[in-house]
């Protein structure tokens, strides 16, 4: 109605219901097929024609499947692409999905009512094809949809060949559907992860603005390695096919050298890359506003093929200032049992999918989450426990050699979920050579271990990291120093502890590890549209 002018809008609705009352539609499609095939059959011509010229100039309701839950008063219109197609003797059943709900919604067209254009365009109907279909809402005589649309009028906007399109009416397997990702959204799986993960971006957002944090969007490009990892993509616009054009520092004698590229001669004056983290930028922010969050991109040029990681990536990561490491434990328990219960309320359907096809103990798993407080172990704690485990029988671990000091695997962080606390468990206070040069040392064990936290779920293992940030000037340079960071390049992260210093702390959640915990999927390749690994850029 959007598209008609403002003027006629009060005009063209009173002539609908005018029209409506006066033929008797609205109460007219109640109770069964033979029913509204015969009050379509007897409608006034000029009545049908006020349907077909209301569709040509945009006044009929378009309604998604999603929002088609009772019957209407009027004609409305379906768009989407066509799941399945059964004709019977009088009769044509068209299943259309929009993409709004896993259902779809199913059009009926009666031979006797619609039209020889219709007809026509019936016969050009198969899987992929995209339709609009014109008709009104009724109540359904089948069992699995409250509604459905009896059409008077359908076309085909764009056709799909049945023998060359690849996405037959039968399951294919995700590694499959990898190779076609432009199409994959098409599927159930896709489109239900596409569905939640949107959800949960909605309700992350909605957690921190009602937390009065402010969103604060941190650059992708960067001179800085937030990790001290060195797993960086460098941006360049220098010329690397042609080496020989290349810029090369030069020697003291003023000659260039032989392997070094000098980047001063490049875009950004300096070596450039894309940022693993926006958590440096967000401390700047959170040293001003106090309590802020980014929500973006990020990547790592980490050589991994698991299920669990991704090239490029999307991570949540709050900074709170005048805040410790109790604090963003409590903060980010908080904004997970907000978001999945969100989720549960909200993606009913869609995982009611994923429980019967990918995790049958889904909304066990969720809801417990939900409604139990998160464990807290110590990382001494937690190495005592795994040790005594290992010992009952160490064939049964890949990694059976663990102690202080052991970066923890998949396997180690999953049986202290699953197994040890069968709940979400805060392992905190980490040994400091595996973590980053950024967290704060930890005063009463001799700097031994720094204040930081990892969150494990059952299913996933690790989903949250965070600690509490060093703002102690001389003790963050003594880190960088070990870590062997140049100072120089991080002058203005060092200027927040020579100006206002105070103690502050946050976390990262890896949001595509957040979307297969909560949809059940093995695999992380699902839980993003394009997924980027090593080796693979497709599309």
């Amino acid at each position: 109605m959007a598209r008609v002018p403002g003027l006629w809008l009060p005009f063209a609705a009173l002539m609908w219901r005018s029209c409506l009352k006066m033929n008797g539609c609205a109460a007219a499609f109640s109770s069964s097929r033979l029913q509204y095939r015969r009050l379509q059959k007897s409608a006034p011509m000029h009545m049908m024609s006020a349907t077909f010229s209301s569709a040509s100039n945009g006044v009929v309701r378009r309604v998604k499947a999603a929002e088609a839950t009772e019957p209407s008063d009027g004609p409305v219109t379906v768009k989407g692409w066509v799941r399945t197609v059964r004709k019977q003797k009088t009769l044509a059943f068209v299943e259309v999905n929009d993409g709004s709900n896993l259902s779809g919604i199913q059009c009926v067209a009666s031979f006797d009512v619609i039209d020889d254009a219709t007809k026509k365009e019936l016969e050009k109907l198969s899987t992929g094809c995209s339709v609009v279909v014109e008709g009104t809402l009724v109540a359904s005589q089948g069992g699995k949809q409250a509604v459905e649309v009896a059409a008077t009028r359908l076309k085909v906007v764009g056709s799909c060949p049945g023998d060359t399109y690849p996405l037959a009416k039968k399951r294919h397997s995700l590694e499959f559907l990898r190779t076609i990702a432009h199409l994959r959204p098409r599927t159930n799986t896709i489109a239900a992860v596409a569905r939640v993960r949107s959800h949960l971006a909605g309700a992350i957002h909605s957690f921190f603005q009602k937390s009065g944090f402010v969103y604060v969007q941190t650059p992708l490009i960067t001179a800085s390695d937030c990790e001290g990892a060195g797993e960086l993509f460098r941006v360049t616009t220098l010329d690397l096919d042609n080496v020989s054009s290349l810029p090369l520092e030069k020697n003291e004698e003023g000659k260039d050298s032989a392997d070094r590229v000098d980047y001063s001669q490049d875009f950004f004056g300096k070596p450039a890359y894309l940022t693993v983290s926006g958590q440096l930028g967000g401390e700047t922010y959170a040293s001003a506003l106090g309590d802020i969050y980014t929500f973006g991109p990020t990547f790592r040029a980490e050589n991994s093929q698991t299920t669990r990681h991704l090239a490029e990536f999307h991570m949540v990561e709050p900074e709170m200032a005048f805040a410790d490491l109790t604090e963003a434990m409590e903060n980010a328990e908080s904004m997970l049992k907000y978001v999945v219960s969100h989720v549960l309320e909200n993606c009913k359907e869609d995982l009611t999918f994923f429980a019967n096809f990918y995790d049958k103990k889904l909304f066990k798993r969720l809801e417990k989450l939900v409604s139990k407080p998160f464990a807290r172990v110590s990382y001494r704690d937690a190495i005592a426990f795994l040790q005594a485990e290992i010992a009952l029988d160490p064939s049964k671990w890949q990694y059976p050699e663990v102690e202080f000091g052991t970066d923890l695997a998949t396997e180690h962080e999953r049986w202290l979920a699953e197994t040890k606390f069968e709940s979400a468990v805060f392992v905190y206070n980490y040994p400091k050579k595996i973590k980053a040069f950024y967290m704060r040392d930890n005063d009463d064990d001799g700097g031994e271990t720094v204040n930081a936290m990892d969150l494990l779920v059952p299913g996933v293992g690790e989903l949250v990291g965070g600690s509490q940030r060093e703002e102690r000037l001389d003790v963050l340079l003594e880190k960088m120093k070990e870590s062997n960071l140049d100072p120089d390049d991080y002058w203005w992260y060092l200027d927040l502890r020579r100006f206002g210093s105070v103690p502050h702390a946050g976390y990262g959640l890896g949001f595509e590890r957040l979307v297969t915990y909560i949809c059940g999927i093995e695999n992380i390749r699902e839980a993003i549209a394009y997924p980027r690994y090593p080796g693979h850029a497709e599309f």
